[in-house]
């Protein structure tokens, strides 16, 4: 039987949430083992090496350096070849200088219009947040606060902002992880951002943002103690 060519059976085509390349896998273990500590700042990325823990060629090995490079988590040295990008200060402060000021703005907007359907998502990826800091994982925590603030700078009109955050992602992601290893930060942490969503939750712009502000200040206080 012939199946008819109409708008339903030609929509099924479509491939909604296309399969994962060899790349982006092999991006997404390198990019996470660096957040996460398992390679350490200033350790050389062995591509032979890389070859064989992740199992791929030496050309998605060479792709996935060039992206982490430009996300600021590996740095080229001559004559020695890629190494984990080093954390210093001056560069910490300019980035949570940058959150302070995005994430305000962002955080204040979205109070001001969060409505009913907003305030759900946001709820969930708060539940999300705690959940996963009682389990103790920083990864987990990273996802649920990256969903967090992607909801609060979309909900806000703040799409440009957004893109410049996600730039910084990894970079931000790192800090956190540092952070998060400090006494009390995995509980404080999510405590400080319960605070911003329920300023949110009652639609005030400016406890949002000023919450917004003490939760980013506390975290680059822990990062200068660190990295001084």
């Amino acid at each position: 039987m012939v199946m008819k060519k109409n708008a339903e059976n030609l929509a099924a085509l479509r491939i909604e949430t296309p399969p994962a390349t060899l790349r982006e896998i092999a991006l997404d273990r390198m990019r996470r083992a660096i957040i996460g500590g398992l390679f350490e700042p200033g350790e050389r990325l062995v591509e032979r090496t890389l070859c064989e823990q992740l199992g791929v060629s030496r050309s998605v090995i060479r792709e996935v350096i060039r992206h982490l490079e430009a996300e600021g988590l590996v740095e080229m040295l001559a004559k020695q070849g890629p190494i984990v990008a080093t954390l210093n200060w001056d560069d910490a402060r300019q980035i949570y200088e940058i959150r302070a000021a995005l994430e305000s703005t962002a955080v204040a907007d979205c109070a001001k219009v969060a409505g009913p359907e907003i305030k759900t998502a946001l709820r969930k990826a708060m539940g999300e947040l705690e959940r996963t800091s009682k389990q103790n994982s920083p990864v987990g925590v990273l996802d649920a606060t990256t969903e967090f603030y992607k909801i609060v700078f979309e909900a806000g009109g703040n799409n440009i902002a957004w893109e410049i955050v996600s730039r910084l992602n990894s970079r931000i992601s790192r800090l956190r992880v540092m952070t998060l290893s400090t006494s009390n930060r995995m509980t404080s942490g999510p405590l400080q951002i319960r605070e911003i969503f329920a300023a949110i939750d009652g639609n005030d712009g400016e406890a949002a943002a000023s919450a917004c502000r003490a939760h980013v200040g506390a975290a680059a206080a822990i990062a200068k103690i660190i990295l001084s």
